[in-house]
This record gives C-alpha cells, structure tokens and sequence, in this order.
C-alpha cells in the first residue's frame, strides 16, 4: 500500500515545488504541496538528463471547491529548472487512490481551521474514502 509522507525530501523539493508551481498555474488557482507518495521508492536519477516520477497530494480551490488531489508529475532536468509533465492516466498497479486523496493529519488540521475561520460551518462529507 502507498504511503504518504508529509515532509518532502530535501533531494525531491525543487523538483515537488516545481511540479506544484507548474499545476497551479495550468488550473489557474495556488495549491499547496502537503505530502509525497512512497518518497523513498523514488530512485536517484541515473544522469543529467534522466526523468524522475513523483507523485504528489496537492490540496487547494478547484471550481470554488477545496480539494485535495494526488498527481502523477515526471520531471526532467531543464536549463532553467526542471520540464514537468503531468501523468493523468493512473495505471492499475497503483491501486484506488481513495486513501491518498485525504491529506495528511497534521495538513487536515490547518486546511479545516482555515476553512472554519472563513464561514459560519462547514460540512464534510465522506464517502468510501472521498471528503
């Protein structure tokens, strides 16, 4: 089963931020980086050029929703930073994502008193590991 980690690697934090930076500006909204999925099954890159996979839980506003997702991203060195491209089909062999799309404890604690602090309540609806 995937885990979730939190904390993003020092080796993978250029390339997760530059993936997060890259898929807030394609849905024209900011989200943040709250965990990284199986960070140490991430390999090293074998050269220079080499593509690296990361999966990514990113949480932020989609269609005047919160939400929080988890990305495929593989990463390229580039001359000014890193070439993203986002991975939309998952294959089977990962598995359902239900349980990676919650954020993690200690993300859900800031997102939820964010949330509460900017309306009278909020509602949070599960459904076979949706929220």
């Amino acid at each position: 089963m995937p885990r979730v980690e939190e904390t993003i690697p020092d080796a993978l934090a250029a390339e997760a931020e530059a993936a997060r930076a890259w898929f807030s500006q394609e849905r024209g909204s900011d989200f943040k980086l709250t965990g990284i999925v199986d960070p140490d099954d991430i390999g090293k890159r074998a050269s220079a050029a080499a593509a690296r996979e990361l999966q990514l839980i990113l949480c932020g506003s989609q269609d005047g929703h919160e939400v929080c997702l988890r990305e495929r991203f593989e990463l390229s060195p580039s001359s000014d930073g890193f070439e993203v491209v986002h991975l939309k089909e998952t294959s089977p062999e990962l598995g359902s994502p239900a349980s990676l799309l919650d954020p993690p404890p200690g993300v859900r604690k800031g997102w939820l008193d964010t949330v509460a602090a900017n309306h009278a309540f909020v509602v949070l609806v599960f459904y076979r590991g949706f929220w």
